[in-house]
């Protein structure tokens, strides 16, 4: 950081909800003073309220340094955002995935926060370029993309818009290492950041394959996490996201969709929210899959498919493998680093198994 360059103090958050409050808790834990703020009273309540439900959870459990009335207190909420961010040193915004909907926040924090404070946005999945355009200063802006749920989650992507300078980046990164938080660098503004483009293909890859009868989603799941390790199957894990939600982000990227996810979507049959997806969770046995149903499944195409993901991080210098890895065991819960798993299993292994099924799709 540059000698002229304040030390971050205050945080000003952006959106109660489960980011947002969570956010601001992480960031009242390590000792900055926070401000909450959202469009509604009854929100920002809530989302206080989670944090000293949070709070006193943490304190029972040992996991808390504080009195959790001590560190609730360094927690300010309003409505108004000028005064959420007009003595901020770092605003986050946490507000819906709408690419709209941030530009306007911007718009408005760009006029009300100081000249010198770092603005950065909580989105998953939008252009942080894009977001920083509706600001006169894009180059203070950047991703902090921490994953749900904040208290829990070691990752936090910093993201890269195209006119963010390295000195910004560098404060963002420093003060997430200062919340206790594991950073990585995503050094281009690439759809999805590192974590979410490289999980793509371990969901949408068994999709292909069930679609052309090539397995069954029991198959898939059984074999990814009893024969692989991976903390959830990829059919299991869509059921558990939304089924929805990796559609949108196909459609919207002009990629092609698996067709049963399609043919799920079309019947609104969007997983544990809607009590069935995949697998029935209301009238059957939800993610009944066991260890057996594995047999005959071809891992290596999937884990291949993801491998040459990573690789095109790597290759256009978006992110390092070890920073690669770093994300996928901390945001996905992988067991190893995809990379490291590409290393084992080999690039003649990956070839074979896949003969360019899946690549680029």
């Amino acid at each position: 950081m540059r000698a002229d360059q304040p030390e971050i103090a205050t945080v000003a958050v952006l959106g109660a909800g489960t980011m947002g409050h969570g956010i601001a808790e992480v960031a009242a834990i390590a000792g900055y003073d926070v401000v909450l703020r959202d469009i509604d009273a009854v929100i920002v309540e809530d989302g206080y309220d989670e944090i000293e439900w949070s709070l006193e959870k943490l304190a029972e459990k040992g996991r808390l340094d504080e009195d959790p009335d001590d560190v609730a207190a360094r927690v300010a909420t309003t409505t108004d955002l000028e005064a959420a961010v007009s003595d901020a040193d770092l605003v986050i915004e946490a507000g819906p995935e709408q690419l709209s909907v941030k530009q306007d926040i911007f718009e408005s924090v760009d006029a009300a926060a100081p000249a010198d404070a770092l603005l950065a946005t909580n989105s998953s999945s939008l252009s942080i370029t894009e977001i920083a355009a509706a600001t006169e200063r894009p180059e203070s802006v950047l991703g902090l993309h921490f994953f749900n749920p904040p208290v829990k989650m070691d990752l936090v992507e910093v993201i890269y818009g195209k006119a963010t300078t390295d000195e910004t980046a560098q404060r963002g990164y420093e003060f997430i290492e200062s919340l206790g938080k594991t950073p990585i660098y995503v050094r281009k503004d690439v759809r999805g950041f590192v974590v979410n483009s490289v999980l793509g293909p371990f969901m949408s890859e068994p999709a292909w394959m069930v679609s052309a009868g090539e397995a069954t989603i029991r198959q898939a799941d059984a074999a990814m996490v009893h024969e692989r390790g991976y903390p959830m199957g990829p059919f299991e894990l869509g059921d558990l996201t939304g089924i929805d939600i990796g559609y949108h982000v196909r459609t919207e990227a002009g990629r092609p969709v698996p067709p049963i996810m399609a043919e799920k979507v079309e019947n609104g049959n969007l997983g544990r929210k809607t009590g069935e997806g995949y697998y029935d969770y209301d009238d059957g046995d939800g993610s009944d899959y066991v260890p057996e149903d594995s047999e005959g499944f071809d891992h290596r195409r999937v884990e291949a498919v993801m491998a040459n993901e990573a690789a095109k991080l790597v290759g256009d210098d978006v992110a390092t493998a070890e920073a690669i890895d770093t994300g996928m065991q901390l945001g996905a819960g992988f067991p190893e680093g995809t990379c490291r798993r590409a290393d084992d299993i080999g690039l003649d292994g990956s070839i074979e198994s896949t003969d360019g099924a899946g690549i680029g799709r």
